[in-house]
Parts: structure tokens; C-alpha cells; sequence
């Protein structure tokens, strides 16, 4: 190891994580390489020029690089371009619990990049991500409060384990938990579940606890040795004459408008006062040193506002809609709003307005996941929209936003566990969430409307998923955990906590905490009040729509499924995948074949449906004696007819049973190429590949059983016609004998034979 090169290690559940500076972009303002078996990321800070901005300058950006995993990226530029989902939740992790450890007034441009360098798919990239920037920021000097760890905790075989292997994760484990936290306590958590009790959720949060302190510990060990000074910066404060002025002043004005109900007019009020308490104390617009002035006058007014609305919570136990502290807001329910699409509802509740809707396709239509991960599609997918009329802003529209792909992607995962699988239920489930209006969880409204339109469009979902947001204020040793969190309630507040579930447990859980000192006993209470919620709406959610429904949207593909043998796979798709073709297009249906031989036809003519599963079945199943069908002439010879009975399969109208009743030189007499006729199976010789036929109305074999059928067939065969052939001249049947070799071996086959059909399935 050089000089420059340094490396601190730690063990977490028998594994081994190290650190390490020095070697690679040595440019960046901090920079460490993070490995994990064989997955290693790299992750830069960079700490830039000071911005003139109203807001913390923060910027993490993860770029996945498919060679990382020995891939190829799927696109046509075969190069990686914007970020995929996967990338765009890794850095919102990284960002939530790392954002509040800034000082407050830090407007230095500051970015965070992870690139993931080999990916073993054993040890997932994203857990080490947020332990690498948070150990890049720590070395590059910036005023972090303390260094960020994170672990991952899954539930396999009963029991919880801590960064369990990746397949473990995705077919083992019944939970899919992400801590990440400081030495002091957790900060951010991010959780899919199938129906994990609350207890045991707190239980998980513990276990991660203790080995979030370790990692920490190591990278504190790492700064000692490599870090650079930490850079001096003074948090503009407030005045404490000007705050006592203000508030003198103002205060009861800003007590009042902050008390308004409505959310509108609440912002306008308060907007208003705030106003004015700029244009009072921030001097002449003209004079020197104005700007210095309004930001001192307008951090005195924000911190104003926020110690009303925050001690009157608190301490005083009013919120600013004048609600008890687990009071949900008015709920009203809509369910199959939009006529036309397969599954819509309608979910309000107080100002927060969601419409979502539920698109049904087959299995081609499932997502692609072109990731460093093992997921490679899935078939249930939610997208969430944003839209900024939702808040009376107007804003540009564009493609969805990361904040709309993070809730997107919770409200998929509180419904995940709860979607039937694809032999129960083989579509493909899309469902969209618009938010039209938002004062507080568009994201958990999402997730009630998602369950209701699911359930409206007749998916048979398990369970209705319900979902609920939860805060926090606390002042001193005072706080208050807050039931259906509104907007402000959000902004001003000390934990955003988002839980989702059934009546049974949590299938989705999202926390972030902006404070220390967040203990286990209030994290119990939230969780038992977020069960008590959620029991709440999922009473009225059960109120308008009780189960799935029976049957699925008239404009839905219809779906029809049959079970065939494997073997007959290429029969069905035939050379080139020809056969399957035309059964498509005759009857306007898409066909899918897996290999184990499940067959799912989608078609929206429910008839035409039915009939293409009849043709697939006749098509498919072995011939036996008696069975009836319609088929077409294929070919006539001077011994009979070839019947086509499926695809690929032929019998023999022996020319002695083309007319019943009287005998015919000819079978062009009665029959020719291309007529359709319903004939009946008289006998079947496997071992010579041939089937024998009779007209299905021929009175000799009309209405005997399978038994008659072979003593018919038996005499037929010892004398009658057959004997009448067979004392024809011997040229005569060595010519015939001649031409049925002749016709098997052009026709590959055919001539009363059961022919397999080309190998290749397409």
C-alpha cells in the first residue's frame, strides 16, 4: 500500500466492507472506492464555487455502468443514457438522510456521484452507495453534522439478516428493509414488506441500529487518516433584538393567518404578513446594504412563522386545520370515474385528490429492466404523476421527476405483495396515479386509489392496501406524533413518516427523521397510530368497494389459457413461427406459449377467443378413436382422401367409405382438394404413424362406441372393399404401393400420418 493510499475496514454480519482514498480520482474533493466481495463503487464529493441561492445546493447523482455487471446496455446507442429508475432511487437514499446534516445556510455547490464499478450480484451497489458518499463528504472537508451508515435487513427463513446475498433478497426474504442513520440514531428508512407486524418492524430497526454505529466508526477512523480541513462557515443567524421586534410587531397577525383552514388561504395570509415584515425592516429598496437587510428581515419572519405553527402543535396540541392529533381529514371515494379504462378510482381525502387508473395488457407488454441488478422485467408497474396545477402553481411539464419516480416506486411497493401471481392471474398491470390536487401524501393517497381501481378493474388482489403518513413535532422534551400530515405540517415538522399495508401488516414503509433524539418509544407510538389509521381508511375503502369484482372491463383483453404438451410447441408455432401467425391474424388474438407448454390467448372478441383455444385443443391433442372433426381435403389419390384433422396432422377416407351405400370409381367422383367435411376417427396405428377415417354421418358407424368402432373397423379390414382391392393385379398394387411412398416422402409424411412438425419453435 502507497503513502497515499489509505484503507479502513469493518466486519458486519461475517462480511467484510472496506473503505478506501488515494488512489482513484484524486481530483475530487473526497473520493472513496467501497467494496463488498466483489462489488465495488466509487463515490466523489465535490464541494464548489458559493451560489447565490435560496436553497441548500445539493446535488447526488448515481450513474450505473452496465460493463460493471459484464453487460451491454440494451439500447440502441448501446451506451448508457439518462438514469433508470434503479440509479434515481439509489441517489434519493443517498440524499434523504444526508440533506439535514448540512448547516443550515450552506450554499456551496456541493455534489455527490456514484459510479458502481463491478457488481457481483451477491453483494446489491446501493447499500455501499450511501456508506461511500457519506464517507466522500467526509473527506472532502464539508461541515457535516456526523457521518451517515446504512445497512440492509431482510427477513429469510423466519429470521432477520443483515445485508443478505441479492438472491436471497429477491425470492427468499420477506422483507426488504434499508436503514440509514448516525452513530446517534436513524435518519432515513425505505421498506417493502409482505405483512410484517409493526413489532417486528421495530425489532429489524434495532438490529440495523447497531451495525449503522460500526460503519460510522469506520469512517470516522478513515477521516483521521485522509481527510481534508474542515471548511469554516458561519450559519447566518437571526438578530435576536430584530426577532423581538418582529414578533412584537407582527406576531399576532402571523398567529392568526397561520391559523386559517384552508390551505390556499392560509399561504396567502401568510404570505401577506410575512410581506409586510420585509418592506418594514429590510430599509429603502434603494440604500446600501438593502439586500443584507431583507435577508435578515425575512429569516426573522420564517423563523417566526415556524416557532408558532411548531409550538402551537406541540405544546398547545392545535394543528393548523384545528384537528386532534389522529383525526384523518374527510375521505371521499369514487370508484370506475373513467369508462373506458380497465379499473379508476377516486380517492380524497381533505385537499389531497388522487385519480388512478389501471391499464391491463398481455405478458409481451411487461417492463424491461436493463439494470446492474438480477431483476430483469416485472409485470406489475406504478407511475406517479405530479402535475403543478396540483398545488395552484403553473410549471413545466416534462418527463417525471425524481420525487414522482420515488413515490411511484413506494406505491408500487405497498401493492407488490398483494398482486396474484401470473398463472393466477396472466396480464400484465399497469396502473398510473395523477395527482389533481395535494396538500399533504399525494404518495399514500396513491397508494388507496391504486388498491381501489385494482380491485374496480377485477384484478383478484389479495388484500386492499391502504396508506397513511404520520409526523412528528418536537419541542424540547414536548412532542406530538400527527396522524394525515398536511403540507405544513410536513415542511415545518421533524419526521415524515409514510406506512402502508392490509389489516394484517406493512407492506411498505418510508421514514425520514430531520432531527436526533427520535426514540424507539416514538417511533413505537407512530407505528401504532399509523395501524389505527390505516384500519380507519380501509373500513372505508371496504364501505364502496368490498372485494375485486367478479369480472374483468368489457374493453379489457380477454385472456384464455390451455395447458399443452411441451412436445406439440413447435406444431403450434410451426416453421418460422408461420402457424402461430395465422392463427393470430384469423383469429384476431395474440398468443403466448411458454416452455412449459402454457398457452394464454388474448383477444378482444371473447368468442373469436373461445374458438382459437378449440383450434389450439384440436390442433394439439392426441387423436384417439372416436374422436369427431371438420377438416379439409388435402389431397385425393385412387385409394382416397386426406383429411387435414390440425395442423400437421392427416387421416385416410379409405375411396370404399367416401359414399356409404354405393361404390364409386373415383374419389374425384364425390370429393375434391379444398372441400371441408366432418369425419369421425375410426382408427389409430402409432406405430405406422396412421390414422383411418369414416364420414362422421355414415350409418355404419353413427352412434357405437369406441368398442363397436374397432369391430367395424376389424371387419372392415377382412374382407368387403378391402378384399376387392386386394385382388386387383399385382402391378396395380405395387403402382399404389409406389405412389404412397412417393406421396410420404414429398408431403413429409403425410398420407394418413401423424406428422411432427419442424423443430424449431419460431
Amino acid at each position: 500500500m502507497s503513502d497515499a493510499l489509505k484503507r479502513v475496514s469493518v466486519e458486519v454480519s461475517g462480511k467484510e466492507i472496506s473503505f478506501e482514498t488515494g488512489k482513484l480520482a484524486k481530483q475530487a474533493t473526497g473520493a472513496v472506492v467501497v467494496r463488498a466481495g466483489e462489488t465495488m463503487v466509487l463515490c466523489t464529493a465535490v464541494v464548489g464555487n458559493l451560489r447565490d441561492a435560496d436553497f441548500l445546493p445539493l446535488t447526488v447523482d448515481v450513474e450505473e455502468r452496465m460493463y460493471a455487471a459484464g453487460r451491454i446496455p440494451g439500447s440502441f446507442f448501446k451506451r448508457e443514457g439518462r438514469a433508470g429508475e434503479k440509479a434515481t432511487l439509489t441517489a434519493r437514499m443517498i440524499d434523504r438522510p444526508i440533506r439535514p446534516l448540512f448547516p443550515k445556510g450552506w450554499r456551496y455547490e456541493t455534489q455527490l456521484v456514484v459510479m458502481p464499478l463491478s457488481v457481483d450480484h451477491i453483494n446489491p451497489y446501493d447499500i455501499l452507495a450511501i456508506n461511500g458518499a457519506s464517507a466522500a463528504l467526509q473527506l472532502s472537508g464539508a461541515p457535516v453534522a456526523a457521518a451517515v451508515g446504512a445497512v440492509r435487513i431482510g427477513k429469510v427463513d423466519g429470521n432477520f439478516v443483515v445485508n443478505p446475498a441479492e438472491e436471497d433478497l429477491l425470492e427468499n426474504s420477506d422483507l426488504d428493509l434499508i436503514v440509514a442513520g448516525t452513530a446517534e440514531g436513524i435518519t432515513m428508512v425505505e421498506a417493502g414488506a409482505n405483512e410484517i407486524p409493526e413489532a417486528e418492524i421495530l425489532d429489524a430497526l434495532d438490529i440495523a441500529h447497531d451495525a449503522i454505529k460500526k460503519l460510522c466508526a469506520a469512517q470516522a477512523e478513515l477521516k483521521s487518516q485522509a481527510g481534508k480541513p474542515q471548511i469554516e462557515f458561519v450559519a447566518p443567524g437571526v438578530h435576536d433584538d430584530l426577532y423581538a421586534q418582529v414578533q412584537a410587531s407582527h406576531g399576532a397577525a402571523l398567529d392568526a393567518a397561520t391559523q386559517i383552514e384552508d390551505k390556499l388561504e392560509r399561504q396567502n395570509a401568510t404570505e401577506e404578513v410575512k410581506a409586510q415584515i420585509v418592506e418594514r425592516y429590510a430599509g429603502d429598496p434603494t440604500g446600501e446594504g438593502y439586500e443584507e437587510a431583507r435577508a435578515h428581515a425575512q429569516r426573522a419572519a420564517d423563523k417566526l412563522e415556524k416557532s408558532i405553527i411548531r409550538e402551537r402543535i406541540a405544546i398547545k396540541k392545535i394543528r393548523p386545520d384545528g384537528r386532534a392529533s389522529e383525526e384523518i381529514r374527510q375521505i371521499d371515494i369514487e370508484v370506475g370515474v373513467t369508462p373506458r379504462t380497465h379499473g379508476s378510482a377516486l380517492f380524497t381525502r381533505g385537499q389531497t385528490q388522487v385519480l388512478s387508473t389501471v391499464a391491463l395488457g398481455t405478458t409481451r407488454e411487461e417492463m424491461r429492466l436493463d439494470t446492474l441488478g438480477l431483476e430483469t422485467a416485472k409485470r406489475y408497474f406504478h407511475h406517479y404523476n405530479f402535475p403543478p396545477f396540483s398545488v395552484g402553481e403553473a410549471g413545466r411539464l416534462g418527463g417525471p421527476k425524481r420525487r414522482d419516480i420515488g413515490h411511484g416506486a413506494l406505491a408500487e411497493r405497498a401493492l407488490v405483495p398483494m398482486i396474484p401471481s401470473q398463472e393466477e392471474f396472466p396480464y400484465t398491470i399497469r396502473v398510473v396515479s395523477d395527482t389533481l390536487e395535494s396538500n399533504g401524501s399525494s404518495s399514500m393517497a396513491s397508494v388507496c386509489g391504486s388498491s381501489l381501481s385494482l380491485m374496480d378493474a377485477g384484478v383478484p388482489l389479495k388484500k386492499p392496501v391502504a396508506g397513511i403518513a404520520m409526523g412528528l413535532i418536537k419541542e424540547g422534551d414536548e412532542y406530538i406524533v400527527l396522524t394525515d400530515i398536511a403540507g405544513v405540517e410536513d415542511h415545518l415538522g421533524d419526521m415524515d413518516f409514510k406506512v402502508a399495508g392490509t389489516h394484517d401488516g406493512i407492506t411498505a414503509l418510508q421514514m425520514d427523521i430531520k432531527i436526533t433524539g427520535v426514540s424507539f418509544e416514538i417511533m413505537r407510538d407512530a407505528l401504532t397510530q399509523a395501524k389505527n389509521a390505516r384500519e380507519f381508511i380501509l373500513g372505508k375503502m371496504e364501505a364502496v368497494l368490498p372485494a375485486p369484482r367478479g369480472e374483468l372491463s368489457k374493453y379489457a383483453p380477454g385472456i384464455a389459457t390451455i395447458k399443452i404438451d411441451p412436445e406439440k410447441i413447435g406444431l403450434l408455432i410451426g416453421k418460422g413461427g408461420e402457424t402461430i401467425r395465422s392463427l393470430q391474424e384469423e383469429f384476431e388474438s395474440q398468443i403466448d406459449v411458454n416452455d412449459e407448454g402454457q398457452v394464454l390467448v388474448y383477444a378482444s372478441n371473447r368468442e373469436l377467443g373461445d374458438a382459437l383455444i378449440d383450434r389450439i385443443r384440436s390442433m394439439t391433442k392426441e387423436v384417439e378413436i372416436g374422436d369427431e372433426f371438420t377438416g379439409k381435403v388435402v389431397k385425393t389419390t385412387t385409394f382416397g382422401a386426406f383429411v387435414e384433422l390440425a395442423k400437421g396432422t392427416d387421416g385416410l377416407l379409405h375411396i370404399s367409405n367416401v359414399a356409404p351405400g354405393r361404390r364409386i370409381a373415383t374419389v374425384e367422383e364425390v370429393l375434391n382438394k379444398g372441400d371441408e367435411l366432418s369425419v369421425r376417427v375410426v382408427e389409430v396405428d402409432r406405430e405406422r404413424g396412421r390414422i383411418g377415417l369414416r364420414l362422421a354421418d355414415d350409418p355404419e358407424i353413427a352412434g357405437k362406441s369406441v368398442e363397436e368402432l374397432a369391430s367395424v373397423v376389424a371387419a372392415s379390414n377382412g374382407g368387403g372393399e378391402r378384399r376387392e382391392r386386394s385382388d386387383r393385379p399385382r402391378g396395380d398394387r405395387d403402382r399404389d404401393r409406389s405412389r404412397d411412398r412417393d406421396r410420404d416422402r414429398d408431403r413429409g409424411g403425410r398420407g394418413g400420418r401423424v406428422r411432427d412438425s419442424d423443430p424449431d419453435r419460431g
